[in-house]
């Protein structure tokens, strides 16, 4: 007998059927429904920090009035479950959320848009003096230790902690981090064959046939290594590969 590979489970009073593994928040957000999040990313393993994902679940053979909050983003989908992503509790939930991060992060306009959505203009809290745009979320840390940098930390703890680049040699320049912050807490600088991020420069490698900014030399490096492919093969963008391809079959197919 084959193993069942869907659940039937419902979402804000929509029956859906998702694929057995899949966590409550992935679920939703394939049908359209939306569960605001923080510190998930589709390409990490969640994580669940920020807690602005929680949602309101019930399941079979609990009392009417028994229920419980969870993290949408690391609870799995199970056959009968019933979501409520925006009940009272949810909502007063996600608005303690964002009334904090407004004291963190007071001049973040991502975070002052999101909780306005919800009815929070101002923190109630102190704020943080001098603050930068970091929630604490952790993907930069986390994409650099996917990628195999493993260059980014989180240092302090407490309220003192923060995220920086102890060894700055680590760094391969390769922006994931920028590119994937959801409050843009990692400014970085790009100007023609030129970049800097954490405090350090790298040249950039342009495609040869385009001249768009392709990568830089520690990042190709590092990516040979990791993919066993030549470095040549990280000096080209998709685009010019793509190209070079269609023209070599073209050859094959018509020469």
């Amino acid at each position: 007998m084959s193993e069942k590979k869907t659940v039937r489970i419902t979402i804000d009073g929509r029956s859906i059927e998702a694929p057995v593994g899949q966590t409550v928040l992935e679920a939703a957000r394939t049908q359209g429904i939306d569960i605001p999040s923080l510190c998930y990313h589709p390409g990490l393993e969640a994580f669940g920090a920020c807690r602005l994902c929680v949602v309101e679940i019930r399941k079979h053979g609990w009392t009417p009035d028994w229920k419980q909050l969870v993290t949408s983003c690391l609870y799995p989908v199970e056959e009968g479950l019933v979501v409520e992503t925006r009940s009272p509790e949810v909502m007063e939930n996600r608005k303690v959320v964002l009334d904090l991060q407004l004291a963190r992060v007071p001049n973040s306009e991502v975070i002052r848009q999101l909780a306005a959505e919800y009815g929070v203009f101002d923190t109630s809290y102190e704020k943080r003096e001098n603050a930068d745009n970091c929630i604490m979320c952790g993907i930069c840390v986390r994409v650099c230790d996917a990628i195999g940098a493993h260059a980014i930390s989180t240092l302090s703890r407490g309220p003192e902690k923060y995220v920086d680049v102890p060894n700055k040699d680590a760094c391969i320049g390769c922006l994931a981090c920028a590119l994937t912050c959801p409050t843009d807490a990692i400014d970085f600088v790009e100007e023609g064959n030129m970049r800097e991020i954490w405090g350090r420069k790298f040249d950039v490698v342009m495609d040869p046939v385009n001249g768009a900014p392709i990568a830089t030399p520690e990042q190709i490096a590092h990516f040979s290594k990791k993919s066993g492919l030549s470095e040549e093969y990280f000096t080209k963008s998709d685009t010019t590969r793509k190209k070079e391809t269609a023209a070599s079959f073209a050859r094959v197919m018509f020469d």
